[in-house]
């Protein structure tokens, strides 16, 4: 998903800155490849592990404190900066776990500063996205008042990769490489707060929007959600959490069953059937009718409005028809709308739709009695595409490679606009993925 704000208002544009063929495969340029065992990351170790290992180890309990304070309230990445812990122990502790699972970080500044785009790489080599959104304090509501606050949003990746493949997507283009480990997830939280307050600011917002499909990786993500939410470790409210979800129903479900305050987003981009298996294969094993009605379900059961995100593709998804179907399939729902320009792929033939169009579609779906906000693309100028930073470290696939895929995917959406729905089933990589998650 692009880097925009999911987790609070309608969002000022930034300040620019200087500074039934048998189908084609994806043009993927990373194998799959599974995690190599290796020494636990510390910062995503399950509630009492750390307390259990420092008593194995002789050590007061105290220091488990000591250790979180180190790892959340002074981000600490090595061992030296376990300043409050005598030296014995901190290499014992640099033995036994990760301090910190990123091995090397590249960051991105876009917008005039109000955005910085980050590549980080683990261990094993795997590439990973996080964004970082800056939204001033605006509007004032009275002496010393603003009506807006300071947010500070991140954008995470669960995965290394994703095997959904949405066409929009260059994160789908890199095909499915692996599911990250808790820490690698929170880890990206760690080194963003850790540049905040190099600055004085903190972290206000947390959304799961960047590479991979979370609810394919609910384990992992549900400790990350409940690690960043802990008053002992980050201490973000549940609430000022997003996890989106492309439309993994099994795995909604199973969010509904355990009642989270944070919110839930759906990846949705087409209210149609045969336009969504063309935009979000997945629709093709969980048609757009379950999704809702799972996500209505959650809404329901947990009182939390449920948002739709939907990338507005010009000529494909921004008609009338669009919108009215959008309407009707969430009218009278707890939800709301984003509708967000795509940003430019290289492999996809599609553009942005522009932006009266984007406006007309979103009066006619309010006028359809659903709640809708346009949001602002961030970090055009860094990379914006969902996955685009770590494409670029991979390499260009061959131009043959590309072309083909940009006439397979203008041959699926003629054949969608005609309203026919694909006949083509999961992608390999998805059908394995789906399954997998699915029993987790």
């Amino acid at each position: 998903m692009s880097p925009t704000d999911a987790a609070g208002e309608q969002t000022p544009a930034a300040t620019p800155s200087t500074p039934a063929p048998t189908p084609v495969p994806r043009a993927s340029r990373a194998a799959p490849r599974r995690a190599t065992a290796a020494r636990p990351g510390l910062s995503g170790l399950p509630d009492g592990a750390l307390e259990e290992w420092l008593a194995a180890h002789g050590e007061p309990a105290y220091r488990a404190r000591q250790v979180r304070d180190a790892l959340w309230r002074q981000n600490a990445q090595i061992a030296d900066e376990l300043k409050t812990l005598p030296a014995p122990l901190r290499n014992r502790l640099d033995e036994a776990f990760r301090i910190d699972t990123i091995v090397d970080d590249e960051v991105k500044v876009a917008d005039g500063g109000l955005t910085e785009k980050a590549l980080h790489t683990l261990r094993d080599g795997s590439l990973i996205e996080s964004v970082l959104m800056h939204y001033p304090a605006r509007g004032f509501a009275g002496p010393g008042r603003m009506v807006h606050r300071e947010r500070n949003t991140l954008c995470i990746s669960s995965q290394a990769g994703c095997a959904v493949g949405c066409p929009f997507c260059a994160t789908g283009e890199l095909g499915f490489g692996r599911d990250l480990e808790t820490a690698e997830i929170v880890d990206q939280v760690r080194h963003a707060a850790r540049r905040l307050a190099a600055t004085g600011r903190h972290l206000t917002n947390v959304v799961f929007m960047g590479m991979g499909e979370p609810l394919l990786n609910l384990d992992r993500v549900l400790e990350s959600v409940a690690i960043l939410s802990d008053a002992r470790l980050f201490a973000l409210g549940a609430r000022h959490v997003v996890v989106s979800t492309s439309g993994v129903v099994p795995g909604i479900r199973r969010l509904t069953e355990l009642g989270p305050q944070f919110t839930l987003a759906i990846s949705l981009h087409a209210a149609r059937d045969p336009l969504r298996d063309v935009l979000v294969p997945l629709n093709r094993h969980w048609p757009v009718a379950q999704v809702v009605a799972a996500a209505r379900d959650h809404a329901r059961a947990t009182g939390r409005r449920v948002s739709y995100e939907y990338v507005m593709i010009s000529g494909v998804n921004d008609t009338e028809l669009d919108a009215d179907a959008l309407a009707m399939l969430l009218r009278g729902d707890l939800a709301h709308v984003n509708l967000i320009p795509m940003n430019p792929v290289a492999h996809t033939p599609w553009q942005a739709s522009p932006p009266e169009r984007v406006a007309a579609f979103a009066a006619r779906v309010r006028r359809g009695g659903v709640g809708v906000t346009i949001r602002a693309n961030r970090g055009q100028d860094a990379g914006a595409a969902c996955g685009q930073l770590a494409a670029d470290r991979a390499g260009e696939p061959p131009a043959p490679a590309v072309a083909h895929r940009r006439e397979e995917i203008v041959r699926q959406s003629e054949v969608a606009l005609r309203g026919s729905r694909s006949a083509e089933g999961l992608p390999t990589d998805l059908e394995a993925a789906v399954r997998f998650g699915s029993r987790r």
